[in-house]
């Protein structure tokens, strides 16, 4: 651990760190789906559709302004104000086989002088919950922020009681890093919130797990899964 001329002990130095370019508004193109800067005008009906059949449970963990939303003038008019936004900067998530809407997410508390960036606001449509689009899709996001932009940190933070939130984070290799109690308030309630994340040093190893699985032998014909994710350990 280095210290300063006073003893101390202090972080490890990084040599010609610069603040990262913060993330583009252009699509992410995978085999399964495509993640594309949202669009109002293009996504609201598509999103609407999506969503008809969802039960408002589906929304519980959800910031308030995220719906549900009944219409697809509803719809449009969150879109409008979603998409003039920066950070968070929100994207939908397009099944490659139909071309249509079938989820959101967005990265948001982005920090590009330390690197650091979150993904959220995650709302899968039936069409898309446990599909192997809903995992491409994430493992495009984080590409993107390590590979493309250069992030040292990319977070995941979800509702304590939220289990399916906590295990989809372990499954896709995040590491827990503890609660945040009273973190925030939503929906008229108070929520402690789980944190966890992946480092830039950890991202090589997590990458070659998510390319082996994603490989098409991996899948039968029908986009049925062989080996699960977990399963792949590469050295």
């Amino acid at each position: 651990m280095p210290v300063n001329a006073f003893g101390q002990m202090i972080g490890e130095p990084l040599p010609g760190w610069t603040a990262r370019p913060l993330p583009p508004r252009s699509a992410m193109e995978g085999r399964f789906c495509r993640v594309e800067p949202l669009d109002a005008a293009r996504h609201a009906a598509q999103l609407h559709e999506a969503f008809a059949e969802a039960s408002p449970e589906s929304w519980t963990y959800l910031p308030d302004y995220m719906g549900p939303h009944t219409t697809p003038a509803a719809w449009r008019t969150w879109l409008e104000s979603a998409q003039a936004a920066d950070d968070p900067l929100w994207h939908a998530i397009m099944d490659a086989g139909t071309g249509r809407a079938v989820g959101i997410g967005c990265y948001l508390r982005i920090d590009a002088r330390s690197g650091s960036i979150e993904v959220g606001g995650l709302l899968y449509s039936r069409h898309l919950q446990k599909t192997p689009a809903a995992t491409e899709a994430m493992y495009l996001m984080m590409r993107r922020a390590f590979d493309e932009l250069g992030y040292r940190r990319y977070e995941w933070k979800c509702d304590h009681l939220n289990a399916p939130s906590r295990a989809a984070a372990l499954r896709l290799g995040f590491t827990f890093e503890g609660i945040f109690r009273q973190h925030m308030v939503y929906r008229g309630r108070s929520r402690d919130s789980d944190w966890f994340s992946i480092l830039d040093g950890e991202w090589p190893r997590l990458k070659a797990r998510f390319e082996q699985w994603l490989k098409p032998e991996n899948f039968d014909t029908h986009g049925k899964q062989r080996t699960g994710l977990a399963t792949f350990r590469p050295a």
